[in-house]
């Protein structure tokens, strides 16, 4: 028994969210595909500045285009994430063509100093695209009001998306929508709309540490009656969003608009849990893979959690059940006076900072590599 396998009986992927050289040139990637199905890869900047700095992985690369000072940080970078991304798809193109391309894709993200420039994320992902030149590749853009045009005009021009830093219902609808406007322009310009791809990564944990903590704050100042109802909110809010939202990406699918590109090879939109790992110790540690299991989903898992999963996972349709408690949830959310649209406006706003403080630490590590071996090269 094997429950990350057996997630793929319940029509849900696994990817990982996690890359590392080692992991390609070690054979680890492989057996996670051959041994516990594994589907997929997902990257962020956070991601590559921890492998970059916390290994020797990436020595070769930094010496030959860092060893004189002449290269500039970010084509440092971008050589050894081109690199990771395309051998990551190498890896994963069985998959990708076993499955009729529904999965086997690896992402890698524009910059997030572009989160708020429309223009400047499509020719960025139009770049990157360019260079990692691979079928399976899926360009990670935010869903922010910026980031929905960009993303229609990708998915029109037939270059496969993953939708980053979602967070609130209408947020996602506004991404499901561009897509769909995205389908039909690549559908009349004679594209193979089969062979675009797109999920939408909906942030699952944050929202609960936000949520949880503005609870906190409440609980100093009420009564014994509103104690009792503010603590049931807590480390619920975040999987009644998913469930709320995934009843929404349902009702799309029946669309009349959907159902004409589905007619011609269209592929949904998946919705993609992301933020999966448990940051409450309080809570289970398999708690965002458990209660979000349904069918059409992606949860890209990092590495902890994949292990945690494969121990002690437990698979049911969790996805689908209690969704009137995942709607009175929420609605008793309002009505202890949070606000559902200020806490996910900030999580977005929250969430592209830390993405480019994570780019500025990235860009910082590289560059502190590139000067050793700079140093190193002088002293020989």
């Amino acid at each position: 028994m094997n429950p990350l396998k057996d997630l793929n009986e319940f029509g849900q992927s696994v990817w990982l969210d996690f890359i590392q050289r080692k992991l390609l040139t070690g054979g680890e990637l492989k057996r996670l595909v051959e041994e516990d199905g594994l589907k997929g890869v997902t990257s962020n900047p956070a991601i590559f500045e921890k492998a970059i700095a916390d290994s020797d992985d990436y020595d070769d690369v930094i010496a030959r285009m860092g060893g004189d000072g002449s290269a500039a940080p970010k084509d440092v970078y971008e050589a050894i994430a081109t690199r990771d991304i395309q051998d990551a798809a190498d890896v994963l193109r069985p998959v990708y063509d076993e499955t009729g391309r529904r999965d086997g894709y690896v992402s890698l993200e524009v910059s997030p100093y572009l989160a708020h420039d429309t223009e400047g994320t499509v020719a960025e992902a139009r770049r990157l695209w360019s260079t990692v030149s691979r079928d399976n590749l899926l360009i990670k853009v935010p869903g922010t009001p910026e980031g929905v045009p960009a993303i229609e005009q990708l998915i029109g021009e037939g270059i496969s998306v993953n939708v980053t830093l979602l967070f609130a219902r209408e947020a996602y609808e506004q991404v499901a929508q561009a897509y769909i406007r995205g389908l039909a322009k690549a559908a009349a310009d004679g594209l193979d709309v089969g062979r675009i791809a797109s999920v939408a990564s909906f942030f699952i944990s944050r929202i609960d540490s936000l949520v949880d903590g503005t609870l906190e704050k409440r609980l100093e100042t009420a009564d014994e009656a509103q104690k009792e109802r503010l603590r049931a909110l807590m480390g619920k809010v975040a999987i009644a969003n998913a469930k709320l939202t995934y009843k929404r990406y349902k009702e799309i699918m029946q669309g009349e608009g959907w159902q004409a590109l589905a007619g011609k090879g269209a592929r949904p939109q998946r919705l993609l849990w992301a933020s999966t790992s448990t940051k409450n110790p309080d809570y289970p540690d398999v708690l965002y893979v458990d209660e979000l299991i349904g069918e059409d989903t992606v949860n890209t898992i990092p590495p902890a959690t994949l292990d945690a999963f494969r121990d002690h996972g437990k698979i049911r349709k969790s996805l689908e059940e209690d969704v009137d408690d995942a709607a009175a949830t929420m609605d008793g959310l309002e009505r202890a006076g949070v606000s559902m649209k200020e806490i996910t406006d900030k999580l977005l706003e929250d969430g592209v900072r830390l993405f480019s403080e994570a780019f500025d630490k990235l860009l910082a590590a590289v560059e502190e590599e590139c000067r050793k071996a700079a140093d190193h090269g002088q002293a020989r």
